[in-house]
């Protein structure tokens, strides 16, 4: 005797009807997006935390359009009072906690008891071009290559800015350290005003900068001390890594090499020391800094 045919489900019975509803069975995908790679997302800014009031305040005064967020404890309340207020006016969150929430901000007890959460600004590429512009100015040049500690590119910075040496330029070597919250928190503001150029193949770029700058490398022992010739074009002072110092590649690009004589106590300074001593003496022959710098420590007493 023939099997009676299977009745076929209906809508709302047994098994859906993935055509007639416009579904697939589960783990199939539509052909035409079987092979279709995902879209990544775009990458998100990172945040940096600029802490401590120095540098808070500096970055308000300076570009206080890129921050964010501002945290703070009760005894800065005072203090940045008129930072609250212009991000009220921009729409932007502002609040008073305590001491233990601050440094979870922070993500450091070394705060400063004010936190502001920042969009970084850019690193421009460095135009040796641009470059000769500063030159005819008479603006001496610093750059780093190879500076891998954060806290030795803060300090250099604040002496920087402390001594009115308009710029640095950081090379692509893979040590060294860029803009961070442990660099600004270090430079006590000094990043507000010192700007950061990234170059990229470094030894080309110094011997492009030989037409308008004296290019000087550091190294120990190896060196003449820095002088005030009479050669028209400024000084570019070049410093190492804190472990090895320049390369011969680059030393090869440097026109000439400057050592600071000591006792020989030590063996060396550490590299924002030794940046410090030179800062000064790049920047010593300009009256206008140099008045400034004695105002600025009458303040500070």
């Amino acid at each position: 005797m023939p099997k009676p045919p299977r009745p076929r489900p209906q809508p709302g019975k047994g098994a859906p009807r993935f055509k007639a509803a416009g579904r697939r069975p589960p783990g199939r995908a539509a052909p035409e997006l079987m092979d279709r790679p995902e879209r990544p997302e775009p990458p998100q800014e990172k945040l940096l935390r600029i802490t401590g009031l120095p540098a808070v305040s500096a970055l308000f005064e300076r570009n206080g359009r890129l921050v964010e967020r501002l945290f703070f404890d009760e005894r800065n309340a005072g203090a940045v009072a008129a930072f609250c207020r212009d991000l009220a006016k921009a729409r932007k969150p502002y609040r008073q906690v305590d001491t233990d929430e601050l440094a979870r901000v922070a993500g450091t007890v070394l705060h400063g008891g004010v936190v502001a959460v920042t969009r970084p600004r850019p690193l421009p590429a460095f135009d040796p071009a641009e470059a000769s512009r500063w030159a005819a100015e008479g603006k001496p040049l610093l750059l780093l290559d190879g500076i891998g500690n954060p806290h030795n590119l803060g300090a250099i910075v604040r002496t920087a800015a402390f001594f009115g040496l308009e710029r640095i330029v950081i090379s692509d070597h893979p040590a060294q350290a860029g803009p961070s919250e442990a660099s600004y928190r270090v430079a006590e503001g000094g990043m507000e005003h010192v700007r950061l150029y990234r170059a990229t193949g470094f030894a080309r770029v110094l011997k492009q900068l030989a037409s308008s700058y004296r290019v000087l490398g550091t190294a120990l022992g190896r060196g003449e001390p820095l002088d005030q010739p009479a050669d028209r074009r400024p000084t570019a002072i070049v410093l190492g890594n804190e472990e090895d110092g320049l390369g011969r590649e680059i030393l090869d690009a440097c026109e000439g090499v400057v050592t600071l004589a000591g006792s020989g106590r030590v063996q060396s300074l550490n590299v924002a020391a030794t940046a410090a001593i030179l800062i000064h003496e790049l920047t010593r022959a300009r009256p206008s800094v140099r008045q400034a710098g004695l105002a600025s420590g009458a303040r500070a007493r």
